[in-house]
């Protein structure tokens, strides 16, 4: 993570917008990879249907704007990113392959500026999402989870984020038949599932990811949101926990979601949930295929746009 003064050290030099076109299956990694790399800033945009190969049929586009210092380290930085950008479409061969434009932004006061695009936004109907440097008054029942998008990606505005964020205030403030929850965030990213489970019912959160820079940006979200005390985080694979948990949330790829199926299945109490999301509507019959309804009643499904977000229960009749 770097340090304040490094950062401050760049904002009086010109920066690089890139906008990066994406199918949504990569959106996600894409974001990992520009803040591996050094981006100071990135927001997501919806995107739209686009043609595909002069056919009729359409595909949905992403669009990711990433910030990069105008520095001596910004050509191994953009050679990086091509290099991503051909890695990925060598393994998805059957989707599009993501493109970028750039853009030099002569404005030296854009390492401050970059933030006008992110305002407190209430995601769901308790869940206001606030970046620190923004003032918010919460009303009664307001759920606030502060998050710093200069130093972690993901600020609860992707459709399968708030999905999950819905499903968790449901489960969380209505069903009273758990006392104290066990929580566990797969996948946690910057760890805004894990901070709200803590946050709407003083839940034991357990946030697990496989990747070092994850682990650290979610570290430092639980600290900013005071939830140290509910909230553990492990760089690890979920293959090796041997507890289990009332309620599993899994914001990942459906990719990802089928080959940890026994896994999420093994670690699930009787009666517990189970959310999962990061599905595109193509990727709908492969998650009912995997997870069958005689093993993951659906107790809810929610969708926006082509996201999907499935709320299961164990012991549940089918919905």
């Amino acid at each position: 993570m770097p340090e304040k003064h490094q950062k401050e050290a760049v904002t009086k030099a010109d920066w690089l917008k890139i906008e990066l076109y994406s199918p949504p299956e990569m959106v996600d990694a894409l974001n990992n990879f520009v803040s591996e790399i050094g981006a100071q800033g990135a927001f997501q945009e919806d995107g739209e249907l686009q043609p595909q190969n002069g056919f009729p049929e359409t595909a949905f586009r992403g669009i990711l704007n990433v910030f990069l210092p105008c520095d001596v380290r910004l050509p191994q930085r953009l050679a990086s990113l091509q290099t991503y950008l051909d890695s990925l479409a060598e393994i998805f061969p059957e989707l599009e392959k993501p493109t970028m434009k750039t853009e030099t932004i002569h404005d030296p006061d854009w390492g401050e500026a970059w933030k006008k695009y992110f305002k407190p936004i209430k995601v769901t109907q308790n869940i206001v999402i606030k970046p620190t440097w923004e003032r918010y008054s919460p009303a009664g029942g307001d759920v606030v989870i502060d998050i710093d998008p200069g130093m972690a990606f993901g600020t609860g505005q992707h459709p399968s984020t708030r999905m999950c964020l819905e499903a968790l205030e449901n489960i969380l403030l209505h069903d009273r038949s758990i006392n104290k929850w066990r929580v566990l965030d797969v996948g946690t990213g910057t760890g805004i599932l894990g901070i709200a489970a803590a946050k709407l019912n003083d839940a034991a959160v357990l946030c697990v990811d496989t990747d070092k820079k994850a682990v650290e940006i979610a570290t430092e979200n639980v600290l900013i949101n005071n939830v140290e005390k509910h909230v553990k985080i492990r760089h690890c694979e979920i293959t090796i926990l041997a507890e289990t948990f009332d309620l599993i949330v899994a914001n990942i790829t459906a990719k990802a979601l089928i080959k940890l199926r026994p896994h999420l299945q093994r670690l699930l109490d009787q009666r517990g949930y189970l959310v999962i999301s990061g599905i595109i509507e193509q990727d709908k019959k492969d998650i009912e295929d995997h997870f069958p309804a005689a093993a993951f009643p659906v107790h809810q499904l929610l969708t926006e746009k082509e996201w999907i977000c499935f709320v299961m229960r164990k012991g549940n009749s089918p919905a």
